[in-house]
């Protein structure tokens, strides 16, 4: 039995509100919307928590809980969500490039949409340099996002997908058209979600991308990107700072402290911050129980 799509749910997670037509403005809100409200995030490999990809699991995750994920849950619930909406959408895999342009491994998801004879790209799950737009499958040919400018280049098969950084072009991943399964998705998330070798299971890595600026924390190191400005960056101090800042600049629900907290604490430690003791007992306020 199929599971079942709760678009509501989805819409009022994002703010999405219009025409759910299937043509390109309305996957073009729904391409803004999303990085905007749910964040990429890696707490559940980090604290060795499993990464389910059946759309129950994802529901309930990143819209019910308000929690993020990274590619594999993003853009499989956009998928299930565009399907819905009669989008003819699939599925595809890419070699991350960023950090290592020799790998042999096609460890991240991507989604091709057809509209009008014209293929795009629609991916709201690649961390900090995450698309705010789909773009169209075309090579050569630089296209503007809310946020960066992007480019395809190759196509056959394989294409190359570049962000413009400064003057210079920068390659994020290479991917080819053909569909894949969901036993493909499967397959590469166990290496993410379980691998000691998986870069999800060694730092942590969240980013949001609301309208005119990017947000990315790295392990303790929160970095502000605005357009036309330097970067800000800071070192986050305390477990309480970091958790502030999960919840508040990043819309995050948290997994229970008694999970998080030890490793937020190892972060800061491995940082070289020492633990900050709790203030004296005649200060702490009155106890407030938790839900």
């Amino acid at each position: 039995m199929s599971q079942k799509v709760n678009l509501n749910a989805y819409f009022e997670r994002i703010g999405f509100a219009g025409s759910i037509a299937p043509t390109l403005a309305t996957l073009e809100l729904l391409h803004a919307l999303h990085p905007a409200a749910i964040a990429f995030e890696n707490l559940n490999p980090l604290l060795g928590l499993p990464v389910k990809l059946d759309l129950a699991s994802l529901q309930s995750k990143l819209l019910t809980e308000r929690r993020g994920g990274y590619c594999y849950e993003h853009n499989l619930l956009l998928m299930a969500m565009l399907k819905d909406l009669d989008f003819n959408v699939r599925g595809l895999t890419a070699r991350v490039l960023w950090n290592d342009p020799d790998t042999t491994q096609s460890h991240h998801m991507l989604l091709a949409v057809d509209i009008n004879s014209s293929t795009y790209i629609a991916d709201v799950g690649f961390g900090g340099l995450t698309m705010t737009a789909p773009l169209k499958l075309k090579a050569d040919t630089e296209q503007t996002t809310p946020h960066e400018s992007f480019r395809l280049t190759g196509g056959d098969p394989e294409w190359l997908l570049e962000a413009k950084m400064g003057e210079a072009w920068r390659p994020l991943y290479a991917f080819e058209t053909s569909e894949k399964t969901m036993a493909d998705f499967e397959e590469a998330n166990r290496f993410l979600a379980n691998d000691p070798a998986s870069p999800m299971r060694s730092e942590l890595r969240v980013a949001l991308a609301p309208s005119g600026k990017r947000l990315t924390l790295k392990n303790n190191r929160l970095t502000t990107y605005v357009e036309g400005s330097e970067p800000v960056s800071q070192q986050l101090s305390s477990v309480a700072e970091m958790r502030e800042v999960l919840t508040t600049s990043f819309g995050m629900a948290l997994p229970p402290a008694d999970v998080l907290d030890p490793k937020l604490a190892a972060m800061l430690a491995e940082a070289g911050i020492a633990p900050q003791a709790p203030p004296p007992a005649d200060d702490m306020g009155p106890e407030v129980a938790e839900n």
